[in-house]
């Protein structure tokens, strides 16, 4: 199927094609070893270029993993990101969720064509979506659920995003191959720390165990997100600008002094967003305008 035979399939499926060379595929997921050449979105596309956190997990998760992943979920569309996921049962569902109901936008990925809702039982789930963020998948309409394609789709999913976190996964899961594209693709992959005798919980360990970075609260993922998620806002490198400052920072300059000032409070001070808070403080601490303490963070 050509281009031009794709948007035409797309059109009759109520969606849009995203080619590889149009302005609105997502510049994170083009630098991957392998993007799909073209992408159906039903949604607003536009949000594929903003900046994401992958949340995925267990189908079958426990009633804790579930309300980890909607807590977690809230409180990263809060902090400014927004929440790409499967739209499967279980963890998936309830990122998605979670992201919705604190108003934020959510992208769900699929493996199958953008006509075909699978599970079923997400219906609704993805009606909503597609008002409040949007719907995606490499595969042409009229693709059914085949086993081959979900790995495929989670290469996807990592893509987008600037990292992953797997909530609940056991050993073996679907979950730990979306970490393992996310670690070929450079992306930051964290973990929830499940005891040792929960079954359902043992690839999280696994994968701190490798590396991941273990998240007690969504600070934790704030703190290690902050420099990428400057440099996808900004789009150009971390110390870019002159010695005083780019003007999009300068707001915090003026915030701070030397006491130190914790985050939470430079984001109330600002009224804005923690993660873009965190994300300026990054750009001025690389600088070396401003410096971390035990307090919180001071001016240089």
């Amino acid at each position: 199927m050509n281009v031009a035979q794709a948007r035409a399939a797309a059109r009759a499926a109520d969606a849009t094609l995203v080619a590889i060379d149009d302005e609105y595929y997502p510049p994170l997921l083009r630098e991957i070893s392998d993007p799909p050449p073209a992408l159906y979105v039903r949604g607003d596309a536009a949000l594929l270029q903003q900046a994401q956190l992958a949340v995925v997990g267990s189908r079958r998760a426990s009633p804790a993993a579930l309300r980890v992943a909607q807590l977690l979920s809230s409180q990263l569309v809060r902090a400014g990101l927004h929440v790409c996921s499967g739209l499967a049962l279980g963890v998936d569902g309830a990122a998605h969720r979670g992201a919705l109901e604190a108003g934020g936008r959510s992208v769900a990925v699929t493996a199958t064509g953008i006509d075909r809702i699978y599970p079923h039982r997400h219906r609704a789930l993805a009606a909503e979506l597609a008002q409040s963020g949007c719907l995606v998948t490499e595969f042409p309409p009229g693709t059914p659920p085949r086993r081959q394609n979900f790995p495929q789709r989670n290469r996807i999913i990592s893509g987008l995003s600037l990292g992953v976190l797997v909530v609940e996964a056991a050993l073996p899961s679907g979950s730990l191959i979306t970490a393992g594209t996310a670690l070929a693709q450079g992306r930051e992959v964290f973990a929830l720390p499940w005891s040792m005798l929960h079954s359902g919980g043992r690839g999280c360990l696994q994968l701190i165990r490798d590396g991941a970075k273990m998240v007690l609260e969504v600070q934790d993922i704030l703190e290690e997100l902050g420099p990428l998620y400057a440099l996808q806002q900004d789009g150009c490198p971390l110390d870019c600008g002159d010695e005083n400052g780019p003007p999009s920072e300068q707001w915090l300059l003026d915030l701070l002094g030397f006491e130190a000032a914790s985050l939470e409070a430079l984001a109330d001070c600002s009224g804005k967003p923690v993660a873009e808070v965190l994300a300026a403080l990054s750009v001025l601490e690389l600088s070396g305008r401003v410096a971390r303490t035990e307090g919180g963070y001071i001016r240089c």
